[in-house]
């Protein structure tokens, strides 16, 4: 199946759904194609148990009845090429041409290993709120959050509104980088207020900072969360997390330039959002970690500049500096303590996938290296979670993001089914005789 649209809009989280928004404002044919359901992304996944103001569902349900929208859900881009990506939807691919694509894919958590972080009930901060979200029991059970970042208080608020018990909130930075970070929130007065809604539904819960969890103990499931003081506390789950990392893939395997972004890397974009590569935009996480308001601003001006309105987009471009002026406050005062990286010990799992420990990542000098002679990144997540992390443990010579080597299709594991039934493989010239294929092809996925 081929279809065409003027634009395609990979991701619809705000980003996205604000670029499909603009664009098809302009009259634009707008394609969206999101992973999951229902649009909303991490920022606005629908809550299946407090049912409330959905302002994804309401953006998208305009959009569709302008019928200037393709609204693909539960599709995923396996592989791209300039002008034209592959989709596999409920089995079947679908090839989308278009005439631009903005790349709103969105970040994934960073998640850094400990002894027993692969402990039954230990998960991400981000993957607490959203299992909590889908209906997962959470009611009754005593629940620390930890790690680093405003998201540590949204994953409490979210547990807490289901039932749980939050027994405290451990953040890793020290009190005086927090205090100012506080200090000069009065220049973004909604930010301030969101903060402190936060802090006062959680009021009567532990906040402390310049802590951090150090290994999860128990036999089957998590039961101790050990701090680096010391201190055990007693838990039913344990969530820790430290701040997010942009989905670059699809943006590598079209070839467009990346920038450093503290330890990882983001999509280089000029002031009209748009990458290396012609007729390419991106928009917000990708361009490096803002939030949800950053990602509005920079979805519509990505939205405007790939319909052809140039002018439109560059009448954001203020409120683009200012949002991105607060996302610059992140890394500056939520920067991770070196002592934190040591809580990953030469026998903690780095890999969970293919059981690599960072031990035997040690003996190599790059990231490739690593993957050639343990697996390490080759098995269902391709590298998503082991590669970010040790980016942030090992350095920029292990980060995914940074290697010379960009992925190879397929971007996500695909049902050889889909592609049979298109008639192709997606597109990818050979590898070099000399250059080993360093992808596989994850188990379960040849029906």
């Amino acid at each position: 199946m081929t279809e065409r649209c003027d634009v395609l809009v990979v991701g619809a989280g705000p980003a996205g759904l604000a670029a499909a928004q603009a664009a098809a404002s302009h009259g634009a044919r707008v394609a969206l194609v999101d992973m999951q359901a229902n649009a909303g992304g991490q920022v606005w996944r629908r809550d299946a148990r407090r049912p409330a103001p959905d302002p994804a569902r309401e953006r998208l349900d305009a959009l569709l009845a302008g019928a200037r929208v393709r609204w693909l859900g539960q599709a995923q881009v396996v592989a791209a090429e300039p002008g034209q990506v592959l989709v596999e939807q409920a089995g079947t691919a679908i090839e989308l041409s278009y005439g631009a694509l903005v790349l709103a894919t969105g970040a994934r958590e960073l998640l850094l290993p400990f002894p027993g972080w692969t402990l039954p009930g230990v998960t991400g901060a981000g993957g607490l709120q959203a299992l909590v979200k889908q209906g997962w029991p959470i009611a009754g059970r005593r629940v620390l959050v930890a790690g680093s970042g405003p998201l540590l208080l949204a994953a409490a608020a979210t547990a807490q509104r289901h039932g749980a018990r939050v027994v405290a909130i451990y953040e890793q930075a020290p009190a005086a980088r927090l205090h100012a970070f506080a200090r000069r929130l009065w220049r973004w007065p909604g930010k301030l207020a969101q903060a402190a809604a936060l802090r006062a539904r959680l009021a009567g819960t532990p906040y402390r900072t310049g802590r951090w969890v150090v290994a999860a103990h128990g036999e089957g499931r998590v039961v101790e969360a050990e701090l680096n003081d010391g201190e055990r506390i007693a838990v039913d789950q344990l969530a820790v997390g430290y701040g997010l990392v942009p989905n670059l893939e699809l943006a590598q395997q079209l070839g467009c330039e990346l920038q450093a972004h503290g330890a990882h890397a983001c999509v280089r974009v000029d002031a009209l959002l748009r990458t290396s590569v012609a007729s390419v935009y991106a928009a917000g996480e990708a361009c490096g970690i803002g939030g949800r308001d950053c990602a509005l601003v920079e979805g519509a001006m990505a939205g405007h500049a790939a319909a052809g309105a140039v002018e439109a987009a560059r009448a954001l471009q203020p409120r683009r500096a200012r949002s991105r002026a607060f996302a610059a406050l992140l890394p500056e005062h939520f920067r991770l303590d070196p002592s934190v990286l040591a809580a990953a010990t030469p026998d903690a799992l780095v890999c969970r996938c293919e059981d690599v420990r960072l031990g035997e990542i040690d003996a190599h000098a790059d990231w490739r290296a690593a993957k050639l002679a343990t697996r390490c990144g080759m098995g269902s997540c391709q590298g998503r979670i082991c590669g970010a992390a040790l980016a942030q443990l090992r350095g920029p010579a292990f980060a995914p993001s940074l290697s010379a080597a960009g992925p190879r299709p397929p971007v996500f594991p695909v049902r050889l089914a889909a592609l049979a039934a298109h008639g192709a493989a997606p597109h990818a010239p050979p590898p070099a005789a000399s250059e080993p294929i360093t992808h596989s092809v994850p188990q379960g996925t040849v029906p």
